[in-house]
């Protein structure tokens, strides 16, 4: 093509294409790598290292795709146009996320409970479990793996649209975990299913959710079991958009997030870390993107919550953040409570068992969230 030939529409709009596609990916590899994203509120892939054994192995390739996905220039943007695209054309579904009812995101979990790390956190909870069955000494062990939304809240998915193999997984679970250790949290929240009990943005399940299944627990249990009356309800925030938001990359009316404070306190005080606490409740947590660490500020290792309970009870929960609205109904049962945390730590189990004369023991998490947790084995040793 001469210099005096007019360009082509077809070459203008290839070369405008190509200008911007190389132009992106050459501003990708110069900006530095972000470390964390705040509204996905995870850390995010960084750069593989280049050998030999992880190019012939593949780990390079892999990782190195992985890592162009996470450090994409203007990334959430890009998934937040993905997305409102997608429902303009009356999809149901993106990111494996229902467009549900009321407002409501729910997640599938696809593949979650059919993987085969599903299957070694099913075997290593039965085998644990039954390590206590009608034993006359150590502590009463009980196991409560939570629902997700898209089982319980299956009124308000798209029409045709599947529940996927949750129930079905929750089911095994129950046949494979001793009736006297098996709690069954998935009947509560049926009872009250039509109640407000799973975010509208996150994948969490409610405040009020937790106090229905930890008043059945209770009762199951010989606690005393409590009434809502015998709360305060404090709404924290009416603006908390969780991680099912910012997988969709929009935004969205913010849920409310509600403390449950009991009108009759028990002294206590919380240690995580070094740090010692007389509030189970991060207030500060309230102005970033993850509120629901206003719950003993996030996830950590351990946490030791030491009361002024008088009831010669003490409690080793071990468990995922669907625990954490939770444990604040504990305070009034027991003199100790240990939180551990098995993604964080690797501290044996038996060490922590032998550390303390535990009357309880509660193994509590959310069904996908327990699905996929390789950690879940560590519950062994």
């Amino acid at each position: 093509m001469g210099f005096n030939e007019k360009i082509s529409p077809a070459h203008m709009i290839s070369g405008i294409f190509y200008i911007w596609m190389f132009g992106l990916a050459a501003l990708t590899m110069i900006t530095p790598a972000a470390e964390f994203s705040e509204t996905e509120n995870r850390f995010l892939k960084q750069k593989p290292a280049l050998t030999a054994e992880t190019v012939m192995n593949g780990a390079f390739e892999s990782g190195y795709e992985e890592y162009l996905n996470d450090q994409f220039i203007w990334r959430d943007g890009w998934i937040g146009l993905k997305t409102h695209v997608e429902r303009m054309h009356l999809k149901r579904e993106s990111k494996d996320i229902y467009f549900a009812d009321d407002g409501y995101f729910i997640e599938k979990h696809t593949g979650s409970f059919s993987s085969a790390t599903a299957d070694r956190s099913l075997r290593a909870i039965a085998e644990f479990a039954k390590r206590y069955e009608g034993q006359e000494q150590g502590p009463r062990v009980s196991v409560m793996i939570v629902p997700n939304a898209v089982d319980i809240l299956q009124n308000k998915l798209p029409p045709f649209a599947s529940a996927g193999a949750e129930n079905e997984y929750l089911k095994q679970l129950s046949e494979a975990v001793p009736e006297n250790v098996w709690f069954d949290a998935e009947s509560v929240l049926r009872e009250h299913a039509n109640e407000d009990m799973y975010y509208k943005t996150d994948h969490h399940w409610k405040t009020l959710a937790a106090f229905y299944v930890y008043q059945a627990w209770a009762g199951e249990q010989g606690f005393a079991v409590p009434e809502l009356t015998e709360y305060e309800v404090e709404t924290v925030t009416e603006s908390f958009e969780g991680t099912i938001q910012s997988k969709l990359g929009i935004r969205t009316k913010g849920d409310t997030i509600d403390l449950f404070l009991p009108k009759k306190e028990t002294a206590y005080v919380v240690q995580t870390g070094e740090s010692e606490k007389t509030c189970l409740y991060d207030y500060e947590a309230l102005d970033t993107k993850d509120k629901y660490a206003v719950y003993f500020g996030g996830n950590a290792p351990l946490i030791r919550i030491r009361t002024e309970s008088q009831t010669g009870r003490n409690i080793l929960v071990v468990k995922d953040s669907y625990a954490n609205c939770f444990l604040p109904f504990l305070i009034g049962e027991f003199q100790e409570i240990t939180v551990l945390d098995l993604r964080y730590t690797n501290q044996k189990l038996s060490e922590w068992m032998r550390e303390t004369d535990y009357t309880d023991l509660l193994v509590l998490y959310n069904a996908a969230g327990f699905a996929e947790d390789m950690n879940v084995s560590k519950i062994l040793n």
